[in-house]
């Protein structure tokens, strides 16, 4: 049903645009006073989008997705002018936003050089923990060696004590046995060191080479220095919580702030002000709790465009990824994609 329905959403954005009305909504008045706003995760070092396509896009995707902006001319303003312009109602026409949550050590690599190739700005919400950590992600390392497989079968007894095997063919078993890795290193409360064990673990098992995941730095964040090299060089660093948390209580969400900006501060010596909700999830609490951390904006990754009218710690993105049809993309830029209906997006999840 679903398929059915996105079906029939790329044919009806694929007539509107035909018939003229993506141009005229994008060069219109209504556009003018409305800010689109983009959400990126990954850009795959090498095959990450066909591994996860909701969490990555490939090199070739991002630069066919920045051709179209400079070619139909749309305005890419750094995030703090334009959220300024949106509220005072002074946007140049067709006004966009570059956005990178996490800040993948993939940025560096893979999207930085297009963006200054382009030359447009970008904003990376960083979530800093894993930064001195140099490890990859630990929910993300598991699932990408599971899908990176050379042999099916897992056996429990050396990983986590279970008297159990996993066909990973199947993907029902799979899927099981990834959360009953995960859940032991959870009741453990292993180290991000034993963990990172863990995946070798299961790589080894695999016959994935793990060394060569490390060797090339796949699903690990930015290093201090290189978070500093980016912010030198032009790219706007962000609050995105240490620990990719957003915790109910309010001393632990305003430690998770104050940790994450001081490690920023650090890096670039600069001060955040703006932030992203970890996996997009957020409550009407923490409104209080971010105007008390000075925090002057939220992005959120519910589908939309913004407008002086939005909420400025509600603010809407469009998630981009490689599920995204060329149509679809260009639907969100023109705003037409925003009146018509659609499903909320699917929150991004790290695994940290």
């Amino acid at each position: 049903m679903l398929g059915m329905l996105r079906a029939t959403r790329r044919r009806t954005l694929g007539m509107l645009r035909d018939i003229g009305v993506f141009r005229l909504c994008s060069d219109s008045e209504w556009r003018r006073s409305r800010l689109s706003i983009l959400c990126y995760h990954g850009v795959s070092i090498d095959d990450e989008h066909e591994w996860n396509p909701s969490l990555y896009i490939s090199v070739d995707t991002l630069e066919q997705r920045l051709a179209l902006l400079k070619a139909a001319r749309y305005n890419v303003l750094p995030l703090g002018e334009a959220i300024t312009r949106l509220y005072t109602n002074t946007l140049p026409e067709r006004c966009v936003c570059i956005t990178f949550d996490d800040g993948m050590h993939d940025f560096a690599v893979r999207a930085a050089p297009v963006l200054e190739r382009y030359g447009f700005p970008a904003t990376v919400y960083l979530t800093t923990y894993y930064c001195e950590v140099r490890r990859p992600i630990f929910g993300l390392a598991l699932a990408y060696v599971m899908w990176k497989r050379r042999r099916d079968v897992l056996h429990a007894p050396e990983l986590i004590g279970d008297d159990r095997w996993w066909n990973l063919a199947d993907e029902s078993e799979k899927t099981d046995a990834y959360w009953s890795v995960i859940a032991y290193a959870n009741d453990q409360d292993l180290s991000v060191f034993d963990r990172d064990a863990l995946v070798r673990a299961v790589a080894e098992q695999l016959g994935v080479d793990y060394d060569e995941v490390l060797r090339t730095r796949h699903l690990q964040l930015l290093s201090p220095d290189e978070v500093a090299s980016l912010s030198a060089r032009g790219f706007d660093i962000q609050l995105h919580t240490h620990r990719h948390r957003t915790p109910v209580n309010e001393g632990l969400f305003r430690r998770e702030l104050r940790d994450n900006r001081r490690r920023i501060r650090e890096y670039t010596g600069k001060d955040p002000t703006h932030f992203c909700y970890p996996s997009g999830v957020y409550r009407p609490e923490f409104y209080d709790w971010l105007r008390g951390e000075q925090v002057a904006t939220a992005t959120t990754c519910d589908p939309g465009v913004a407008t002086r009218h939005t909420p400025a710690l509600q603010l809407p993105r469009l998630v981009d990824s490689s599920r995204l049809s060329a149509v679809e993309f260009e639907g969100w830029l023109t705003g037409v994609s925003s009146m018509l209906p659609h499903r909320p997006a699917a929150a991004a999840k790290t695994g940290a």
